[in-house]
């Protein structure tokens, strides 16, 4: 009884700790700028099948709810990703998923020649540079990823940043924590100014 007891306390406590990792990552490096123009660029994952694989459908979904989040008048929605060998680009499957999945009408423009996060940024920010507010959306930990590229490559750029609805409460809870593991290898590289709370 106690060590079914001990299992579950460490099964909770895993479940909390993967909810608060993400949470904390959603809200490191943004901050509250203002303006009537916001891009939310979504970024691709992995998808060499001809449709948009789970992931890439979660951060589409994201994308759009996050344009409804921002209250801004002029808002479009960048799809970055390059296409997986001979494939279709990451980038065309999530926008053609936005629209004819989920119906979104909005102003969406592509970015398809991306391999790496870091090229996600590099490629993107011609198409970020008229823009008041930028979003960058994926899972917490890659979005904060890609937030710190784009303050190396443009600080400028990344002072318009605020915050992607890319984290709520109970969503994907049972992989938060292998999220999180995973989120705190692939950070490893931020430095310990890019890994501060901004709100």
């Amino acid at each position: 009884m106690r060590r079914r007891t001990g299992l579950a306390m460490a099964g909770v406590a895993a479940l909390a700790w993967g909810e608060w990792l993400n949470w904390r990552w959603s809200r490191v490096l943004v901050g509250d700028s203002e303006g009537t123009s916001e891009a939310v660029v979504v970024l691709g994952y992995r998808n060499p099948q001809a449709t948009a694989n789970v992931i890439n459908r979660w951060r589409v979904r994201a994308g759009v709810r996050s344009v409804d989040a921002g209250g801004a008048q002029e808002t479009c929605v960048i799809f970055s990703g390059g296409a997986p060998g001979r494939g279709v680009a990451e980038a065309q499957l999530m926008a053609d998923y936005a629209k004819s999945v989920l119906g979104f009408d909005g102003t969406v423009l592509m970015e398809d020649q991306s391999a790496t996060t870091w090229e996600n940024i590099t490629n993107v920010i011609p198409l970020l540079e008229d823009v008041d507010r930028i979003k960058i959306l994926s899972q917490p930990a890659h979005a904060l990823k890609a937030r710190a590229y784009l303050r190396r490559q443009r600080p400028d750029l990344a002072e318009r940043l605020v915050r992607a609805d890319d984290y709520r409460p109970g969503e994907w809870v049972v992989v938060k924590p292998l999220l999180a593991l995973y989120g705190l290898w692939t950070l490893r590289g931020l430095k310990a100014d890019e890994r501060k709370v901004s709100l």
